[in-house]
């Protein structure tokens, strides 16, 4: 593409907050009125590639001037990793801590948990083996009551969860080991999804983490809406982001 267009392109476009594919096409014909469907198409990947065009819903945009999350892997997270891909062929899994919400939050919390997410059929599988080879306190699926009284009061907790399918994860590799964690909007809607396991980041807690999240980084609202809807609560995350964060979300919600 030619430099001087998008220079163009970035200046016409990097103030709005989001812009449409139509408004795109338009400012592409200006410069080539027999601008073809085929090579639009074409300009779009090669600027989401480049990480100058960023998508934050269908069919609408965002000049990139922010960076991609990627949350820093403990050491861990690493060791988990490897265990699980040395135990199970082929696993399906995602993990993180909640460690990862401290550059979000308001108040540092002095809680960590560890979340492993694999297939349902996995799930007691996977917790005994790395019961019997890890030194955490390891609860699957926990209750209400097993979090009141267990998992609150452990030291080095970590949760074994059922991996929703189509679930949105990244991939990274980290001293030659694969790494799956979640992408940024998996980790925004399991925390309203279960405030009872994240109860420490509720309230007024969960409004600066979706804030700063949303300010910081760039947030893909197809991948967020299309996740919650697979939890059940597509509709209930649109209208906290209407109640809590509407001066930020306003035009990238669809009712």
């Amino acid at each position: 593409m030619n430099k001087i267009i998008e220079n163009k392109l970035i200046e016409k476009f990097k103030e709005k907050g989001s812009f449409s594919r139509e408004e795109l096409y338009c400012f592409f014909k200006s410069f080539d009125p027999g601008l073809k469907t085929g090579t639009f198409g074409w300009r779009i990947y090669d600027l989401k590639k480049r990480n100058i065009l960023t998508s934050i819903k269908k069919g609408f945009y965002t000049i990139s001037q922010k960076q991609e999350y990627k949350p820093w892997i403990s050491k861990e997270i690493i060791k988990i990793s490897k265990k699980l891909t040395e135990l199970f062929d082929d696993i399906e899994y995602c993990i993180w801590e909640t460690s990862f919400l401290n550059e979000f939050a308001q108040h540092q919390s002095g809680k960590k948990i560890i979340l492993i997410e694999v297939e349902r059929d996995l799930m007691e599988s996977v917790f005994y083996e790395l019961k019997d080879s890890l030194k955490y306190d390891f609860f699957i699926n926990p209750n209400e009551t097993t979090i009141d009284l267990y998992l609150s009061e452990s030291e080095n907790p970590a949760v074994i969860k059922r991996l929703i399918t189509r679930s949105p994860i990244d991939m990274q590799t980290q001293k030659k080991v694969k790494v799956y964690t979640p992408y940024l909007e998996k980790i925004l809607v399991d925390l309203y999804c279960e405030e009872k396991l994240f109860y420490f980041f509720q309230g007024s807690e969960l409004v600066h983490i979706y804030e700063n999240a949303i300010k910081n980084y760039p947030i893909n609202f197809s991948r967020l809406f299309n996740y919650a809807n697979r939890r059940g609560k597509e509709k209930e995350i649109k209208e906290y982001l209407k109640s809590n964060l509407q001066h930020i979300v306003k035009n990238l919600i669809n009712d």
